[in-house]
């Protein structure tokens, strides 16, 4: 009788431990979406690029791509959709347009940080995609990791 009580108590302390693992990892609800962009930056609709710090704002992903300039060769781009509330309207860039903020739950990601959460409901960093830069015809590709 001994032995079935502290097996059993062994087993409760194991699922007591994947329940608390399972509650401090929290799961991206945003589904998954293919990404493959490639941007001349040749082109005039990119010429904010030109500058280390500005950003660009482009179609695709799931609700729009932020790319960011953050130093001579290397470039950031970001997932609009809020990683708290992927059915909400999708993140704004703020007045200075150093942070993204999404309205609807008053979270607020950094640009410079890899899209880290400054404040708010949510948990999780915005959704980074990767990025390649091609220097000999000065574009790039952005998609999935």
């Amino acid at each position: 009788m001994r032995c079935f009580s502290v097996k059993l108590l062994k087993f409760c302390v194991f699922l007591v431990f994947v329940f608390l693992i399972s509650c401090d990892n929290p799961k991206n609800p945003i589904p998954y979406k293919y990404v493959d962009i490639t941007l001349d930056l040749n082109k005039p609709e990119f010429i904010e690029l030109k500058a280390i710090g500005n950003i660009v704002e482009i179609t695709g992903g799931i609700s729009g791509i932020i790319v960011y300039r953050s130093s001579t060769n290397e470039y950031k781009a970001y997932e609009r959709t809020c990683t708290y509330d992927p059915e909400c309207e999708r993140i704004e860039l703020n007045e200075f347009k150093d942070k993204m903020v999404h309205n609807c739950c008053g979270s607020e990601f950094s640009l410079t940080m890899d899209g880290i959460v400054y404040k708010g409901l949510a948990e999780l960093p915005l959704i980074n995609y990767k990025v390649i830069y091609y220097q000999n015809n000065n574009s790039l590709r952005i998609l999935n990791q």
